[in-house]
């Protein structure tokens, strides 16, 4: 009997999935064997991922609801059914952080004498003038009180905004009682949280070798009575909101992209509030006013048993003087082909040169850009940017490439999802210095990690290509795991300029050397070499694939690896976040194992190997098997035609398929589980990772000073006669 692999009960729905991944990094949070101050980390990664999971994807789910839209997504599931399910796990998520905060690690914290106090009450008489002093000086002035009544309408609440509201009447006597329809009539006010001061405030200790802090509105609630003069405060809670910043752009009708992109981001401050956070015990009349004002159902108002807005942990994690609390941190490695290079244009003719970030130093591919922006013989440079640091390097780097008067092409994506901004500003630079700034293909986000580097060189011209997994980001290199090698691959290169043309001009390249690109060529390059697997299979030879992506929700995709576990190719997937497919079902996916391993640092490069009748495959790239990568974005997947590279690759693979110490594995019920350890030795893929590229720059200094004491002479001093 025939199966249908696109049946949706094969299948896992992409916003529950992505919840998983959240719970598993509130696993590492909730971890005790962890440092402490780590911990406070990967709470605040959880709350940030939250929220912007809430302006995007649960808000495209309320979009949705609105429009009355019907179609049922990949596992049978209507836009009104995910958001119902939605709602109930996330208020069950938000408890569970704060239950992690209030059972652990706060407790913790004060036996390592940090306490945060939770409001004035818990300050000592000496505490309590200095907050107030803290306030008159620092605070009061920035601060902006804003009473509601007939006169005055309820103000624009910012997103993601700390504020506070409460509720207000005037004291007998008071010269403004005509302002209020009736005397003791209750009046609602709200101020806003200053972002632009410190949230967490140092006090003065209250125990020897104790550090105590407290939040700033707290100091502000403390004080309320001296932002509103003459009034009793009867109560005061803070709250925060979320909006939809999801929107929709219509490049077709749009002239200039970057005026229209600005004037959208406006509108995003204007989004629907899709979450309203208050503080658990809130007075009901308060918490009233706030619905009806910011139109917020029932569901959409989460009860907080805690601080609002636990991206505060991260400050707390990066508190100083508590290195001891932390992780010791890793600094990157030279690759030893480069730590004494001159000339790594030269370096690189001699053979492919591979790099593991953060593992390897990311320093080598700004240096790329770099020499290549002062070489004399560098005609041209091209690249895209999607997100890259707030004072990048690269960025710096290009624009003196076309100050030395190169010919510098740049794709700076102005669509990369809450970096418009940032991109605008750096496009704005880039042709001012005198770049040739392109903003990518109708319709479609650029998404592929390329830089190419024209130079002329005496046999002629030769094209150096860097294609890698991950963003052009010297500071998101330290802490995300990606993959990139630097090439002059002549076939290679031939890709990128045609790449690059595709990009800039209307050219359709007729066929491609060795690239996969996507929107057109990505899929179907994948089906090809799926299918050839499964053709070995089918013929009785070993069949294997081993996927490394941060999600895989592409049902096409997962129907095909459905298939080809039917027909028996072993299947491993080492997936970081979402996963729609289901394991261990019997004929559809008994011969596929998933993965996910949350560490110290993100993974995030995407490494594709097929076995190929023993004639191995190997492929990067920047593209995840979703829908968008495969069919909206310009994505490049590369094949790693180098043998020894080749084998790095496989070393990756081999390594974090071992992993028992930091990996998840999901079982056929949708959970995941960690690896039984029990008897095994711990492996951390991670840790291996990062004692093997010290180990090689340990090596590679023994062996240069070898070398060095070798190619010493000594010549013996002849006796006087002999000299003559």
């Amino acid at each position: 009997m025939d199966i249908d692999f696109s049946d949706p009960k094969y299948y896992e729905n992409r916003e529950l999935s992505w919840m998983k991944f959240n719970q598993r990094i509130l696993n590492e949070a909730k971890d005790n064997k962890l440092p402490l101050l780590d911990r406070f980390k990967f709470l605040a990664i959880t709350a940030s991922n939250l929220d912007e999971f809430f302006m995007v994807r649960l808000a495209s789910l309320v979009d949705m609801v609105h429009a009355g839209y019907k179609k049922r997504d990949i596992c049978g599931m209507t836009a009104g059914e995910q958001l119902d399910a939605l709602r109930k796990e996330t208020h069950q998520f938000i408890d569970r952080q704060y239950s992690c905060l209030n059972r652990s690690l706060k407790s913790q914290l004060e036996k390592n004498s940090i306490c945060i106090l939770h409001s004035y009450k818990d300050m000592t008489d000496e505490q309590r003038e200095y907050a107030d002093a803290y306030f008159k000086d620092n605070v009061f002035p920035v601060l902006t009180p804003m009473a509601v009544d007939s006169s005055r309408p309820f103000p624009h609440i910012a997103n993601k905004t700390l504020n506070l509201a409460a509720l207000l009447t005037p004291e007998k006597g008071s010269r403004l009682l005509k302002d209020f329809d009736k005397p003791g009539e209750v009046q609602f006010a709200t101020v806003a949280v200053p972002s632009v001061l410190p949230r967490l405030v140092s006090l003065p200790s209250s125990k020897n070798k104790e550090q105590d802090f407290i939040l700033l509105e707290q100091i502000i609630a403390g004080n309320m009575d001296k932002l509103f003069l003459n009034y009793k405060v009867i109560c005061t809670y803070p709250y925060r909101i979320m909006r939809n910043a999801d929107f929709e752009l219509d490049e077709e009708e749009t002239a200039d992209l970057m005026k229209e992109m600005e004037k959208q981001l406006k509108k995003r401050e204007w989004g629907e509030v899709i979450r309203l956070d208050v503080e658990d015990g809130i007075d009901e009349k308060l918490l009233d006013i706030l619905k009806k004002n910011l139109k917020v159902s029932d569901d959409a108002v989460y009860m907080i048993n805690g601080p609002l807005d636990l991206t505060i942990c991260m400050k707390i994690a990066s508190l100083p003087g508590y290195d001891d609390l932390r992780e010791e941190p890793f600094t990157p490695q030279l690759n030893p082909r480069v730590a004494d290079c001159h000339d790594l244009f030269a370096e690189i003719r001699k053979k492919d040169l591979f790099f593991q970030h953060p593992y390897d130093s990311f320093d080598t591919i700004v240096d790329f850009i770099k020499q290549a922006s002062k070489d004399p013989q560098v005609l041209a440079i091209k690249q895209t940017l999607y997100r890259v640091s707030g004072n990048s390097p690269i960025i710096a780097a290009l624009a003196r490439a076309a100050e030395n008067g190169k010919q510098v092409t740049v794709l700076v994506e102005l669509k990369a999802r809450f970096d418009e901004e940032n991109n605008i500003g750096w496009a704005k630079k880039l042709e001012k210095a005198g770049c040739h700034v392109l903003y990518g293909l109708v319709g479609l986000k650029t998404h592929s990690k390329i830089a190419l580097v024209v130079r002329q060189e005496e046999d002629g011209i030769r094209r150096y290509v860097h294609l890698g997994t991950g963003n052009y980001n010297d500071k998101t290199a330290k802490i995300y795991t990606d993959c990139g090698i630097l090439t002059c691959s002549e076939l290679i290169g031939e890709d990128a300029t045609a790449l690059f043309n595709m990009l800039s001009g209307y050219s359709e390249p007729a066929f491609w050397n060795r690239l996969l690109v996507s929107p057109i060529w990505l899929r179907n390059g994948f089906y090809r070499l799926i299918d050839r697997e499964i053709s070995h299979a089918r013929s009785g030879k070993k069949a294997r694939i081993v996927a490394k992506m941060n999600s895989l929700c592409d049902k096409k995709m997962i129907a095909k690896l459905y298939e080809a576990s039917n027909a028996g190719v072993e299947i491993h997937l080492i997936i970081r976040g979402i996963c729609c497919l289901r394991t261990g079902i019997p004929k559809v996916s008994e011969n596929i194992t998933v993965e996910s391993i949350v560490g110290t640092f993100l993974e995030h490069s995407r490494i594709f190997y097929f076995y190929n009748d023993g004639e191995e495959e190997v492929y990067m790239g920047s593209a995840d098997w979703m829908p968008r990568n495969l069919d909206r974005r310009v994505e490049v997947v590369f094949p790693v035609e180098d043998a020894d590279i080749r084998e790095e690759a496989r070393h990756i693979l081999k390594v974090e398929m071992a992993d028992n110490l930091k990996a998840y594995f999901l079982k056929p019920d949708g959970s995941y589980e960690r690896k039984d350890r029990r008897g095994q030795k711990s492996i951390g893929s991670q840790m291996v990772f990062c004692q093997e590229a010290i180990e090689r720059t340990e090596e590679a200094e023994s062996r240069k000073n070898r070398e060095n004491y070798e190619g010493r002479l000594f010549t013996p001093a002849k006796p006087p006669e002999e000299a003559e």
